[in-house]
């Protein structure tokens, strides 16, 4: 008897059948399953709708435990040229999602039809993907953010560990859903969605910082994607500007 583990909803229609392992039944008794405690994590993803297009923000930190002890984990995938993608949460997982999003895009390629993969299509497959390990109690331990162009129109949506998603014109995940996506909000709505690239990458940079600040599994380097109808370019790694001369007038954390 073997134990076949598929890897998607639908393994072949996304051709991923050869990717299937079989693990003999015999191997499987002791093994010790990690995949419900992420080992290395990472934290906020935050994204923005701007006039032309969606721009996506991540910083590089892979944090064991408590201990940030990788400094160059990017998180920002260039799907295509009208998609970008960002994950928190176990990179492990994220490593993994993002070798099957690769070899889809390589399919797709292979076919040469003149189609790509559209912003809404992956959004709507990786809910199908997520909720899929969810129901058999082996979730990807991540949330996404997927931003790009739909026919022109900037996309943004965002998937969790559970398949739930929804679109927003601003985004954020992690503690970045309680501490900046507010201040993206606010920003969005006094320009009333019609931020420049500028404002938005300086937007961006601002709740990069106050999280910096106040998360203690942020980071001060960080990566930046700017989709528009020229392409997606990822900048990085960026620095935050920080200034901690104030530090010693924060109450309440000695």
């Amino acid at each position: 008897m073997a134990f076949t583990m598929e890897l998607c909803p639908g393994g072949n229609s996304f051709g991923f059948s050869k990717f299937q392992p079989s693990v003999p039944a015999s191997m499987l008794s002791g093994i010790r399953q990690r995949t419900q405690s992420p080992m290395v994590t990472a934290t906020s993803v935050l994204a923005t709708k701007f006039d032309g297009g969606v721009m996506l923000a991540a910083d590089t930190l892979g944090s064991y435990g408590t201990l940030a002890r990788f400094r160059n984990c990017t998180r920002i995938l260039k799907v295509n040229d009208q998609i970008a993608a960002a994950a928190s949460g176990d990179y492990a997982d994220y490593q993994f999602l993002k070798s099957v999003i690769d070899q889809k895009i390589i399919s797709e390629e292979c076919l040469n039809d003149g189609f790509k993969l559209k912003p809404k299509s992956l959004y709507s497959w990786l809910t199908r993907v997520m909720y899929n390990r969810r129901s058999r109690f082996d979730p990807l331990w991540n949330t996404y953010l997927i931003g790009g162009l739909q026919d022109g129109v900037p996309f943004l949506g965002q998937v969790d560990m559970l398949g739930t998603a929804f679109e927003n014109d601003t985004l954020a995940t992690g503690y970045g859903a309680y501490i900046a996506q507010p201040l993206l909000r606010d920003e969005y709505e006094k320009k009333a969605g019609q931020l420049t690239a500028e404002e938005a990458r300086n937007l961006l940079s601002t709740c990069l910082r106050v999280l910096y600040y106040r998360d203690a599994r942020s980071f001060d380097k960080y990566q930046l994607a700017t989709v528009t109808a020229k392409g997606v370019v990822i900048e990085g790694p960026l620095k935050v500007d920080s200034n901690w001369e104030v530090a010693h007038l924060v109450k309440g954390y000695e």
